[in-house]
């Protein structure tokens, strides 16, 4: 479902560059929900970025639901966004003027679609906002806009799910909510989930979890437990505060 060789990152800086990501290599199959972790600085956003077309890698091949994303335009990765992959970021990326059943089925609108309707509402209730649903973003709480953004990636039923620190700004129960969600889609057949986190909790739920340093992947672990992923990260940040 997602695969990377030799995933290089570079941004011009003055009259230089500086690469971010050092040759990066991973393969997410189906069925599963991967983590990925390392201190601040090591990589893991650019890389997510550069996996899920938002960015284009220097160099390297990646592979996305079966398309290699070099060889796509911009608008075949916006037609890939709105329907065979899915996001879900802490800064939720609703827009502030719609409803949230309006962000809910803006994948469907901007395809030109129509949104099945049992489906987003069956979508609403799933999350706990069929009461909500003709509120918009302003008039919402963190927690009521982070699950608008997984209702939108439910209803939107995408094969790959990308995630940066879902539950990064989450009450406990909010954040046990979109994580149970993300699982569950990463388990069906011919989906998964890439989940970016500093929040050993949410890798300890994940199958894999793929530690970065430096712009390299240094480390796995599988099936760890929160305790030993959170020793795994403090054992990667040991050296550079300051």
């Amino acid at each position: 479902m997602i695969s990377a060789a030799e995933v290089h990152k570079s941004y011009a800086v003055g009259r230089g560059t500086v690469e971010i990501l050092h040759g990066v290599s991973l393969r997410v199959t189906p069925g599963e929900m991967v983590a990925v972790m390392g201190p601040s600085g090591s990589g893991k956003s650019t890389l997510l970025y550069c996996l899920a077309g938002l960015e284009r890698a220097t160099s390297g091949s990646i592979t996305l639901a079966g398309k290699v994303v070099e060889e796509l335009s911009a608008t075949d990765l916006a037609v890939m966004r709105r329907g065979e992959v899915g996001f879900v970021f802490q800064s939720y990326n609703l827009i502030p003027t719609l409803t949230a059943v309006e962000n809910v089925t803006l994948p469907y609108t901007l395809g030109k679609q129509k949104a099945p309707k049992d489906l987003v509402e069956q979508t609403l209730a799933k999350v706990g906002l069929t009461e909500r649903a003709s509120a918009r973003p302003p008039s919402m709480s963190g927690g009521e806009q982070q699950r608008v953004a997984l209702a939108r990636v439910l209803a939107q039923q995408p094969r790959v799910i990308f995630a940066d620190e879902p539950t990064g700004a989450l009450d406990t129960r909010t954040g046990e909510l979109v994580l149970d969600e993300l699982a569950a889609q990463a388990h069906r057949p011919d989906q998964c989930v890439l989940v970016v986190t500093h929040d050993p909790k949410v890798a300890a739920r994940s199958d894999r979890t793929l530690f970065m340093r430096d712009g390299l992947l240094v480390d796995e672990l599988r099936g760890a437990g929160v305790g030993e992923v959170a020793a795994k990260l403090a054992s990667l940040s040991v050296g550079r505060e300051g």
